[in-house]
């Protein structure tokens, strides 16, 4: 009887690639991502007048500092987190070690969920679109075009482009869970011993479980009348 998890397990994703390669390259992506980050807010704190980024009061009527410094050691040190929990997740399908998959697999949820919460809000609250784009700068590309656009298609647009994001990142949960599941498989996996003869071939069991093996009892004498 198999579970309905055995029905996703796969251990390749992209149709070509097996799970623990594509578990590597993810590793890998998001560590230069988070790696770029990392370079652009050190930046920043060296040089906060050159990063720092002001709207005027004639774009959204007040002056307000996006990026200040607490934000900035905020950011940062979710940056270092992140480089961290992506590096042992590298290593660990490279050398097979499936507890330091969890911490990767667990960001990907908490991701997932936070995604699929905009989602919801977007549905319960249409108008949050409409908001958003008037706190956007005057200088912002085709704003006035998408503002002039029907709210009900704004809507639909967002719907569509969050779905599209959280189709993507549960096929890379399942990479992940299936890297996770094969690294676990293969060191719980039952070894086997093959004793090969002229003209037989016996399958023994592993040691221990042979040693666990109780005896089998001695049939009962015949007793005679």
């Amino acid at each position: 009887m198999f579970s309905p998890w055995d029905r996703w397990y796969s251990t390749s994703c992209c149709l070509c690639c097996h799970v623990r390669t594509g578990t590597i390259i993810l590793g890998i992506w998001y560590m230069l991502i988070n790696a770029v980050v990392l370079l652009i807010l050190l930046s920043a704190l060296n040089d906060p007048v050159q990063y720092r980024y002001h709207l005027t009061s004639s774009e959204l009527g007040t002056d307000i500092d996006v990026m200040d410094d607490a934000n900035i050691c905020i950011a940062t040190a979710i940056s270092l987190l992140m480089i961290l929990i992506c590096g042992m997740a590298t290593y660990g399908a490279y050398k097979q070690h499936a507890a330091w998959i969890i911490p990767f697999f667990c960001y990907q949820i908490f991701d997932f969920a936070l995604n699929t919460l905009v989602a919801i809000s977007v549905v319960v609250y249409p108008n949050t679109v409409q908001d958003y784009l008037q706190q956007l700068p005057g200088t912002f590309p085709y704003k006035e075009d998408i503002m002039s656009t029907n709210n009900m298609c704004l809507v639909f647009a967002v719907l569509l482009f969050i779905g599209c994001i959280l189709t993507f990142k549960a096929y890379l949960i399942c990479c992940v869970w299936n890297c996770y599941r094969y690294v676990s498989g293969r060191g719980t996996t039952e070894v086997l011993v093959y004793v090969t003869t002229n003209d037989t071939t016996v399958l023994l069991p592993p040691y221990e479980e042979a040693i666990a093996i109780p005896p089998k009892e001695p049939p009962p004498q015949y007793m005679e009348a």
